[in-house]
C-alpha cells in the first residue's frame, strides 16, 4: 500500500504543477512525447513482441491478440493522436455560466482540472499514449494500471512519454505507471481514497464490473459493447450489407463492433441470405432465432444467452421482428447501452429509433465503428462511457474536467 500512496502523493504534486502550466507549455510537451513515440518505436514493437509472443503460448484468440499487437502503423498513429490533441483547444477556463445576482454577486462557473485520475484497463497498449495525452491536456496526472499481458508494452511507452514531459522541464510523475501487475495491487488502488479523484475501467465486461463493485472511489463506466443493428424494412439491402460487414469485420475485438444483428421480417426473406452470405465471406459464425434457420437452415441455433453477448470474435446474433417497436424493445432489453444503429429509408422510423433507443451513440445509415473518439474529432479518448451521469459515450477533453463557481463581490453579506 506504501507504494501505491507514494505514486499518489508525487500524483498530487505532479497534478498541482500542471494546473499552473500554460497551454502552450502542454501543447509543446505533447509534441515533443508524440516525436518521441516515432523514435522509439523500434523499442517499443520489440516490447510488444514479448506481450504477443506470452498471448499466443497462453492461447489468447486473435481478437484479442489484435488488440494487443503494435506495429510501426499503430505506434505513428499513437504519436498523430497527441498531436490531434495538442491542436485541439483545451476547454480549461472555458466559462460555462455567469450570472449577476441582484445584490451585485457575480457568480460564473468555469472548466477546471479534476486532478488525480486513475485508469485500469486491458491489453490495447494504446491506451498508455492516448490517456497521457488527454489527461496531460487537461491538467490531470493520471495513474495507469494496464493488464499484465501488456505490461512490456506498456512500461516502454510510460517511460518514453515520462522521459519526453521531463525534457520539456515538466514533472514525469503528470504520468505513472504501475508495473505490479498482482490482483492484490489493484484492489489497493480501487481504494487509494485521498489521492486519486476518480477511476476509470476500460476492458471487458469482468473487469468494469469488478471495479463498478469493488472500488470506494469515483467510477466512470466505460461499456461492454453489445452493439446491434437493425435492417428496417424500407432499408437499402446493398448498404445493410456494406455496413453490417464493416461493423463487425472491420476489427473483431473492439466494443463497438456490431455483435447483434435485428432484422424486419417483412425484408427478411431477401436480407437474410445476403447478409449470411456477406458475413461468411468474412469467417464470421452467425447464431439465429428460428424464423432466420427458416429461411438459412444451417445457421447455427441462437441460444438466450446470444441475444446479450459480446463476444469480441467472428460470431454475431440474428432475431427476426415484426416491425420497429418490437426491434426497439429487443435492442433495449440486451443492449450495453453502447452503440446501436438502424438502416432505413424511411424517416419517420429513423426518428422513433434516435428517439426511444437507450444508448450513448445512436445511427442511422451508418457503421457503429464510428462511436470513438477519434473518429468523434477529440484526437483520442479515454473510454466510451456507457453511463449517464457526468460523461457519456466517448470521453474525449471536456470528460475529464470538472467545474467550479468563482464568485466575485464588493462587500455583500447575506441577512
Amino acid at each position: 500500500m506504501d507504494y501505491l500512496k507514494n505514486m499518489g502523493s508525487r500524483a498530487v504534486s505532479a497534478a498541482r504543477e500542471l494546473n499552473l502550466l500554460s497551454e502552450e507549455a502542454k501543447n509543446r510537451a505533447l509534441l515533443v512525447a508524440a516525436d518521441k513515440l516515432c523514435e522509439k518505436s523500434e523499442a517499443i514493437i520489440a516490447a510488444n513482441a514479448k506481450d504477443v509472443e506470452c498471448a499466443e503460448r497462453a492461447g489468447m484468440s486473435p481478437a484479442l491478440i489484435d488488440r494487443l499487437r503494435l506495429d510501426e502503423a499503430r505506434v505513428i498513429s499513437m504519436a498523430d493522436g497527441l498531436r490531434q490533441i495538442a491542436a485541439l483547444a483545451s476547454p480549461l477556463g472555458e466559462i460555462v455560466m455567469e450570472t449577476t445576482r441582484p445584490n451585485g454577486l457575480n457568480i460564473c462557473e468555469k472548466r477546471v482540472p479534476i486532478g488525480v485520475i486513475g485508469i485500469i484497463y486491458e491489453s490495447r497498449p494504446n491506451v498508455t499514449a492516448d490517456a497521457f495525452g488527454l489527461c496531460f491536456k487537461t491538467g490531470n496526472a493520471v495513474i495507469l494500471r494496464g493488464g499484465s499481458d501488456a505490461i512490456n508494452s506498456n512500461i516502454t511507452i510510460a517511460d518514453t512519454l515520462r522521459a519526453a514531459i521531463s525534457e520539456c522541464g515538466i514533472c514525469g510523475d503528470a504520468i505513472q505507471l504501475v508495473t505490479d501487475t498482482s490482483r492484490e495491487t489493484v484492489r489497493e488502488l480501487m481504494r487509494l481514497n485521498g489521492y486519486i479523484d476518480v477511476l476509470i475501467p476500460r476492458g471487458g465486461a469482468g473487469l468494469i464490473k469488478t471495479v463498478v463493485e469493488t472500488s470506494t472511489l469515483p467510477v466512470i463506466e466505460t461499456g461492454t459493447g453489445n452493439c446491434h443493428i437493425y435492417v428496417d424494412e424500407s432499408a437499402n439491402l446493398d448498404m445493410a450489407r456494406d455496413i453490417i460487414v464493416n461493423a463487425k469485420t472491420q476489427r473483431l475485438g473492439v466494443c463497438n463492433a456490431c455483435e447483434s444483428l435485428v432484422v424486419h421480417a417483412s425484408v427478411a426473406e431477401r436480407a437474410v441470405p445476403i447478409i449470411v452470405e456477406a458475413l461468411r465471406e468474412k469467417g464470421v459464425e452467425i447464431r439465429g432465432d428460428e424464423r432466420a434457420r427458416a429461411i438459412v437452415p444451417d445457421i447455427k441455433p441462437a441460444l438466450e444467452i446470444d441475444w446479450g453477448r459480446e463476444y469480441l470474435d467472428a460470431i454475431i446474433s440474428l432475431k427476426i421482428v415484426d416491425g420497429t417497436d418490437e426491434a426497439i424493445a429487443h435492442i433495449n432489453k440486451y443492449n450495453t447501452k453502447h452503440s446501436e444503429a438502424i438502416i432505413t429509408e424511411n424517416e419517420e422510423n429513423a426518428e422513433k429509433f434516435l428517439a426511444e433507443i437507450d444508448a450513448a451513440a445512436v445511427y442511422v445509415n451508418a457503421s457503429t465503428r464510428f462511436t470513438d473518439g477519434f473518429e468523434f474529432g477529440f484526437g483520442a479518448e479515454i473510454g466510451i462511457s456507457t453511463q449517464k451521469l457526468h460523461a457519456r459515450g466517448p470521453m474525449g477533453l471536456c470528460a475529464l474536467t470538472s467545474t467550479k463557481y468563482v464568485i466575485r463581490g464588493n462587500g455583500q453579506t447575506r441577512g
